[in-house]
């Protein structure tokens, strides 16, 4: 039951070196951002339009982060030309726009799985998108420090610190036997979920925006059971049908959800791309215990569409994993 699954979570906090301009949701901007740099600084195969095409893809970091591509033996998502990517930028709540010098923005990042390993080269970029900069003007900040957060109790302690570039080995992931421990701590009879970030889950071919519990419920499966598979290298094999049939009997008892817009500009597809979702919060009842673990699973990777740039991010309400957050911040 997802022995191999590993969940690390870090908090990034840059200082600003001269005036930077931010959008009001910024999972895209620092996501584009570090996007650029890292292909810029670790591709040998600039003229290669896509990774696909690559002869080096195998082995390429920025491949396997960015455009995690199904391996050929792959037995499930054979027909998928790209699978959930093995990170989520978690962006700060708040509407601040302007950040001036000296003053601090600080972001999560949820590392899956194979991807943990790859922390370093995440420490790399973000300190070579400072030297770039980063929003509106290009404003330049420093990386000023990293901790490594456990992310079912906030826990923090320090990775990495920028005035002397020092590195600490520090190792907070949880596994499932964590999460079940978590949930065995909430109610079985009532759960209120509040979507901090847009939500975009589809149900018969439509987004949904006040989520009964089996459209949740199947959401988390199918990206749990990817992000699993291809980057825990562990198939899960449960019984989807029937915890899926059994959620349509917890009821959604409040729904206090409603649909927010975003747009983003996308370099590599050279359009604008609608990523908007449902905020608020929704309350369920009745035969909990079974899907708890989903839950707490789903709080941690975010569920649905555009995950990485911070959406679908929620959490179980009495036990905030957000200090000091608001609400969601569109």
């Amino acid at each position: 039951m997802l022995d191999k699954l590993r969940i690390a979570k870090y908090r990034f906090r840059l200082e600003a070196v001269e005036r930077m301009g931010l959008p009001r949701y910024k999972g895209s901007t620092l996501r584009g951002g570090f996007g650029a740099v890292f292909k810029r600084t670790v591709c040998f195969q600039k003229r290669v339009k896509s990774c696909a095409d690559c002869l080096l893809k195998a082995n390429c970091p920025y491949a396997y982060i960015f455009e995690t591509s199904p391996p050929q033996e792959a037995e499930v998502l054979r027909t998928y030309s790209h699978v959930p990517l093995p990170f989520v930028i978690e962006p700060p709540l708040d509407t601040k726009t302007v950040y001036e010098p000296g003053e601090t923005l600080d972001f999560g990042l949820v590392l899956v799985g194979r991807a943990i390993n790859y922390l370093p080269y995440f420490i790399v970029v973000f300190r070579e998108l400072g030297r770039m900069g980063l929003g509106r003007g290009r404003g330049k900040y420093v990386l000023q420090r990293i901790a490594a957060v456990n992310p079912l109790d906030g826990t923090e302690t320090l990775v990495y610190e920028g005035a002397g570039a020092v590195v600490w080995d520090q190792d907070l992931s949880v596994g499932y036997a964590e999460v079940e421990a978590r949930a065995r701590e909430l109610s079985e009879e009532r759960v209120t979920v509040r979507f901090l970030t847009p939500t975009r889950i589809k149900h018969q071919g439509r987004y949904v925006v006040h989520p009964e519990f089996h459209v949740l419920v199947r959401a988390i499966l199918r990206r749990v059971s990817s992000l699993s598979y291809f980057h825990c290298g562990e198939r899960w094999e449960t019984d989807y049908r029937g915890i899926i049939e059994a959620a349509r009997g917890v009821r959604l008892a409040e729904a206090r959800t409603r649909w927010v817009d975003w747009e983003r500009y996308s370099r590599r597809q050279q359009q604008r791309m609608k990523l908007g979702g449902f905020v608020g919060q929704a309350s369920y009842e009745g035969g909990l215990a079974p899907f708890l673990p989903l839950l707490v699973l789903g709080e941690l990777v975010h569920v649905g569409k555009a995950c990485v740039f911070g959406n679908g991010w929620y959490e179980i309400v009495g036990r905030s994993l957000v200090k000091g957050s608001s609400g969601c911040g569109m």
